[in-house]
């Protein structure tokens, strides 16, 4: 398209939103030079506003931006020019909705890929015109302006969003609204992306565009993400290692990263969720088309069906639509090469959010040419890292993408507790002093640093202390007395604080996507019948020979009229939901060439550790004094275990009250030697020695764990230096897989 064209075509366009021409070309010729590339093309126009006049600011938008930015390119194959962002005062009412004329509308044919991104807050708005209720909007960088006596808001409403998007002449539209539209009165922990709702004036011009989109053809049905499903739900955004975000942004780019998207639409999301819940919040993201009472029972279907993510039909997440089938995932990209070509600067946001604050120097990561990188440094989402072995090695390029090949761990990790600035500045230097008493815990200023936990008073009179989730939820059984001393009540927490860390340590080991055992599990509800899957869980990495394996086992299963059971496998909801009194178990398949040893753990409600055990009663004569004593529970290559086994003298049923449910399953080449002497150590009545029971000793179970995988670590002999402080865990070694669930 010629410059002078382009300027024609948007003329009328900008005359209706109120923008001028030249207003519009300060956004620079880098849009321009986006208009030239030829069909089939992707197309991304990505939003994210930090600075609002008159409001308090956000901190992670333009991270959300990047985030979005940089998994585009390196994964999904956008062109860096066909990606447009608006972010800061760039993204003003005007501006935003002709990007989207101009980038997106008459760009795209069909066939071709666009993505919608909006990070920044949102808001409800009752309009004076308008006698429906509280509308959702997206609250843009020029947020209002006045006429006179009135105050004009200039925002776009979610129904002005959701027909363009609709309007598009492709089925390959997705949109991300990293937003939500529910302020809460009072916010402990992390910061919300929403505005308490008002009524006021919509700007004229955004209710004349509206109109005029209610008249158009609207050809398709994009999918739409959002970060909440539930009105009264705010987006929240995390404080990580040198940068924010927000969560559920950080959560989803880092799943489609290491995963291939041969999934439905509710298996991404439960993962995401999962990731959600191990930051510390509630979010439960959605697909707002999914949610919407009107949705035709033939499109519900095609939404959850097993090539939902692969844009490939009526369900496709359209950025994934062109997915390359010799890839299964990564955890990053060569972003730059230094002038010797021997030192290169990765970004790094495949790794899970947890493991990223402690992800240590000599980390190694392997290119699709074999060459290995070893890590130097991180500061953020980037790193430095330079080729292992100089000699024969590729030349390095830019764009490669890099996977987990060993994982060091620092072996100096606190439990880090972030004091609440509401307390008083006494409260805060006793809290600090009392937090000290502990070996494994630290005490930062909440929002300055990261934390995984915050301590703070409740919001109530007369008021007592507590320990709360980052999202602001209290943990149960934290709470001190009326009127106690702060000292009193971190003293009481002991137990706790130990059990929570030890949780910390274990998900620490988090690997679904990087593992190269090949391990599945299942989470099944016993019945009569046959079981009920709830949820599954299989590592995925392998050689690029075997990528395709996940999808062409999908189709064979639909073509012999088999369910597959990854659509099986998922809720109606992305946590699954669980009754109490359910019988349960799990399947596991060792699908790779070794024989693999499984350990269990878990933590029920932020309160009670709980793991496996496989008791035995020794040989000798039962007497009063026998004692029941652990064994090894190992799966042989090739074969099924179901955990616990399926007799009567070990059955596991979930009791109640309601509660969240979060377990790991831990593989590993080498025996658990040291993990069983822990448990062991511990004392259990009679009445304890169940299947899944109690963990009285988490945090000694945690270190043995952690040590164990390292001990099992081939390279551990290579890397002497690095051992005496670190954990070191190589991926051919070790797996470790994440189940949640809710218990009603």
């Amino acid at each position: 398209m010629k410059r002078r064209t382009f300027l024609h075509r948007i003329g009328s366009i900008l005359a209706v939103l109120g923008v001028t021409e030249a207003e519009w070309l300060t956004l620079g010729n880098r849009y321009y030079q986006a208009l030239a590339q030829p069909s089939p093309r992707k197309l991304a126009l990505l939003i994210g506003i930090n600075q609002y006049p008159q409001i308090p600011a956000l901190s992670g938008c333009l991270t959300d931006v990047e985030l979005q930015r940089e998994l585009l390119i390196h994964r999904f194959g956008f062109q860096g020019s066909d990606i447009l962002t608006l972010t800061e005062e760039q993204a003003s009412r005007e501006f935003i909705e002709a990007a989207f004329l101009e980038h997106l509308s008459k760009q795209a044919k069909p066939g071709d890929v666009a993505v919608f991104h909006f990070s920044g807050y949102g808001s409800r708005v009752k309009l004076e015109t308008s006698p429906d209720p509280m509308q959702n909007a997206l609250v843009t960088a020029n947020l209002t302006r006045y006429s006179q006596d009135d105050k004009i808001v200039n925002y776009i409403l979610e129904e002005t969003l959701l027909l363009l998007l609709r309007s598009l002449p492709t089925d390959h539209v997705t949109a991300v609204l990293d937003t939500s539209y529910y302020a809460p009165s009072a916010v402990l922990g992390s910061k919300i992306r929403a505005l308490q709702e008002s009524v006021a004036k919509l700007a004229t011009e955004e209710l004349d565009f509206l109109q005029q989109l209610k008249t158009q053809n609207l050809a398709n049905t994009p999918i739409v993400l959002a970060a909440t499903s539930e009105p009264n739900q705010p987006a929240k955004e995390g404080l990580f290692s040198g940068f924010s975000a927000g969560l559920f942004t950080y959560a989803l780019t880092q799943y489609l990263w290491e995963f291939t998207p041969a999934t439905t639409i509710q298996v991404a999301l439960s993962h995401v969720e999962n990731s959600l819940s191990k930051l510390g919040s509630k979010q439960q993201p959605g697909n707002l088309e999914n949610l919407s009472p009107n949705l035709s029972p033939k499109r519900r279907e095609a939404l959850n069906s097993p090539h939902s993510l692969v844009g490939k039909g009526a369900g496709g997440l359209g950025f994934a639509s062109a997915f390359p089938d010799d890839i299964i995932g990564a955890e990053g990209a060569v972003s730059a090469i230094e002038e010797d070509g021997k030192t290169v600067h990765l970004w790094l946001a495949g790794l899970p959010p947890q493991v990223l604050l402690y992800y240590g120097v000599n980390s190694r990561f392997t290119l699709a040419t074999t060459e290995q990188l070893v890590l130097r440094s991180r500061t953020g989402l980037t790193a430095k890292a330079q080729i292992s072995k100089i000699e024969g090695a590729n030349p390095l390029q830019v764009g490669q993408l890099v996977q987990e090949a060993v994982r060091v761990l620092p072996r100096n990790i606190n439990l880090i507790i972030g004091l609440d600035t509401g307390l008083e500045r006494i409260e805060r230097v006793d809290a600090t002093s009392a937090f000290a008493g502990f070996s494994h815990v630290s005490t930062v200023v909440a929002g300055e640093k990261p934390a995984d936990y915050i301590f703070a008073k409740l919001q109530e009179i007369p008021s007592r202390y507590g320990l709360f989730s980052l999202g602001g939820e209290l943990i149960p059984n934290t709470t001190g007395e009326v009127g106690e001393a702060v000292k009193l009540t971190v003293q009481r927490l002991a137990p706790k604080l130990s059990t929570l860390f030890a949780a910390k340590l274990y998900r620490l080991t988090q690997n679904e996507g990087s593992s190269r055992l090949a391990l599945k599990a299942t989470l099944e509800i016993i019945s009569d019948i046959s079981p009920r899957v709830v949820m599954q869980r299989e590592t995925v990495r392998t050689f690029k020979t075997e990528t395709s394996s996940v999808q062409t086992r999908l189709m064979s299963q639909r073509v012999a009229g088999v369910p597959p059971v990854v659509a099986t496998g998922v809720a109606s909801l992305p946590t699954p939901i669980v009754p109490i009194g359910s019988r349960m178990q799990y399947r596991v398949e060792n699908q790779s060439d070794r024989p693999v040893y499984l350990i269990l753990l878990g933590l029920n409600n932020n309160h009670t550790a709980v793991a496996f055990y496989s008791w035995q009663t020794p040989e000798e004569p039962n007497t009063a004094d026998t004692k029941p004593l652990l064994k090894e529970v190992v799966i042989a290559p090739g074969e099924t275990l179901t955990l616990p086994q399926t007799n009567g003298a070990s059955q596991w049923v979930i009791s109640g009250p309601a509660f969240l449910y979060e377990q790991q399953l831990i593989f590993s080449t080498a025996p658990f030697s040291e993990t069983l002497a822990a448990l062991s150590t511990a004392k259990y009545s009679a009445a304890e020695e169940g299947p899944i029971g109690p963990l009285l000793n988490p945090l000694d179970v945690a270190h043995a764990l952690l040590q164990d995988l390292h001990n099992a670590s081939i390279l551990k002999t290579e890397m002497n230096g690095t051992a005496a402080d670190s954990y070191i865990l190589n991926v051919n070694n070790w797996a470790s897989l994440s189940f949640s669930f809710q218990v009603v």
